[in-house]
């Protein structure tokens, strides 16, 4: 008998009742014909249909225990299949690697076009190293970077642009430039501009590839760009990217940074720390940026990356090989770093939009043209202004001397004013127009020491990153907050007012002069954490012992 006949006569043979009321029926069938010999009892039926139920069990294990086997141990049994079939032979091999040479697909024609785009730039871009003493502690640092080598209509040979943060503080001859044949060349002279971190060094050799520059003005959100340079000292290396952004402006580049020309192109191509000075490049092998800045949480690159125009670039360049500096014009105006939509709507705009004018220097281009406090400016020269930063920037790269035209918004109407533009002094380099830490500016009736806060001192001092306020810097012994107010807190507010400027302070105490008493909210660093504190300031209070500034 086979295997499946057996099973299947045991099948019908035992099969058992599948339900309680089957099985009392077979009982008390069972019962009521104790002596009927042909008709097998229940007790005699179930050990037997388990025994059966036990032995098939067995046999199916076994089946595919035996399957699973032979299955996965013998290929040869698979029809069609050798084991010299699995693998190509030699002309075959052969035959496709042709055939991958010839045919033109997509992507080999866009892999073969950026590799030409490399070896179009890759011999004019540079890896810069430098030495410099870091004080004491830290002794000598060496800073690595990248450039570019470009020529100049305004000086006979090559010259190397990279950024001033790359070589800042460093003799020339702790600068070494490696070019891409191994050849080290040591620089001549060197140019450089903090307010657009702008470097240009002279080199000697005569053997060399200069870049082309492109038109930063044509670039798009979405063309594609390249970025070349030496990240983490690894010379020669090209990442790839789009220009995910332009005009970004207000970026904190650090807590000695002094930008004031920011207008940086964002790319999403890898930039990281030893790419910077070294340049963009768009489809055409042309110099479109240098790259100067990423922002990222954990120091490499994550998308993010920042490039100066080139069109900028250039014209700083061209004035520091003609005059030695960048002349800058400007306006002679302090501007409103926190214009809100309260204050836009009170000024009857729609919106957030121009530059609000907080006050305006005497004997300034602002003043010769009636600039008055709270004009927003909306254009200048034709360009829609966005902010106080890009108004900055807008004027300072403006040539001097010359008549620009402007629009501003005055009391809910739109007023066209003509000025003319003069050199910026050195008073006048930044939009909040702050006093300098350390210095301040002294208020008598307080008797404390105040100074602008701005967002990079209060991540120095341990706020915030948008902390904005006054920053205590001395604290008079006859003050009636001394003991209360510490050097180095912020006050914040003053009578509920928010203080942003020493402005706002100053108009806050002139509406309060018969008022005995002002509330300061004032927040303060301790060992990393601030902590706010509200304090009243009035006749009543006595003056408290000098305490040692630390």
């Amino acid at each position: 008998m086979s295997l499946s006949s057996r099973f299947d006569s045991t099948d019908e043979n035992v099969r058992l009742p599948v339900s309680a009321s089957a099985i009392g029926n077979q009982i008390r069938t069972t019962g009521d014909h104790q002596n009927a010999g042909a008709q097998p009892s229940l007790a005699d039926t179930l050990p037997r249909a388990r025994s059966w139920h036990r032995s098939r069990v067995l046999v199916c294990g076994a089946m595919l225990a035996l399957g699973y086997f032979l299955g996965s141990s013998m290929d040869w049994v698979r029809p069609g299949v050798s084991a010299n079939e699995q693998y190509l032979n030699a002309n075959a091999l052969t035959q496709l690697r042709q055939e991958l040479k010839v045919v033109s697909s997509p992507l080999q024609m866009q892999s073969d076009f950026q590799a030409k785009v490399f070896e179009v730039c890759s011999r004019s871009v540079v890896h810069i190293q430098s030495e410099r003493f870091a004080g004491s502690r830290r002794g000598m640092v060496e800073e690595t970077g990248s450039g570019i080598i470009v020529e100049s209509k305004k000086i006979p040979g090559f010259v190397v642009v990279t950024n001033r943060h790359v070589i800042d503080g460093t003799e020339l001859n702790k600068v070494s430039i490696h070019l891409h044949d191994g050849r080290i060349l040591t620089p001549t002279r060197s140019w450089t501009d903090k307010a657009s971190d702008i470097a240009i060094m002279r080199v000697e050799e005569k053997n060399l590839q200069a870049a082309r520059w492109g038109d930063s003005d044509a670039l798009n959100i979405g063309h594609i760009v390249f970025a070349v340079g030496s990240p983490f000292g690894l010379s020669q290396s090209m990442t790839q990217g789009i220009i995910s952004a332009k005009g970004r402006r207000a970026l904190e580049l650090g807590p000695s940074s002094e930008v004031i020309n920011q207008d940086f192109l964002q790319t999403d191509a890898a930039i990281n720390p030893g790419n910077s000075g070294g340049p963009l490049i768009n489809l055409q092998g042309d110099v479109v940026g240098i790259n100067t800045a990423i922002a990222s949480s954990s120091g490499g690159n994550e998308g993010i990356g920042f490039s100066i125009p080139s069109n900028l670039v250039r014209q700083v360049c061209d004035q520091l090989l003609e005059y030695g500096k960048v002349n800058r014009a400007y306006l002679g105006v302090k501007l409103d770093p926190a214009f809100d939509l309260g204050t836009a709507k009170r000024l009857k705009l729609d919106r957030i939009r121009g530059a609000r004018v907080l006050q305006v220097y005497p004997d300034t281009p602002a003043a010769r043209a009636n600039l008055v406090y709270d004009d927003v400016v909306l254009e200048f020269n034709g360009t829609t202004v966005l902010d106080e930063n890009h108004l900055i920037h807008l004027v300072s790269l403006q040539p001097l001397n010359t008549e620009v035209q402007a629009i501003v918004q005055r009391k809910g109407t739109r007023v066209t004013i003509k000025l003319k533009l003069t050199e910026r002094p050195d008073v006048h380099q930044s939009s909040n127009n702050r006093t300098k830490p350390g210095t301040g500016v002294t208020v008598d009736k307080l008797g404390l020491t105040l100074h602008e806060l701005d967002t990079r001192e209060a991540a120095e001092l341990g706020f915030p990153k948008m902390s904005s306020g006054l920053l205590v810097i001395n604290v008079d012994a006859e003050s009636p907050l001394a003991g209360r107010v510490h050097v180095y807190d912020l006050i914040e507010e003053v009578a509920l007012t928010p203080m942003h400027t020493l402005d706002d302070l100053y108009d806050m105490l002139k509406d309060r002069e018969n008022v005995s008493s002002l509330t300061l909210k004032v927040q303060r660093s301790v060992r990393g954490r601030t902590q706010t504190q509200v304090v009243v300031v009035g006749e009543q209070i006595a003056p408290a012992p000098i305490r040692p500034a630390r």
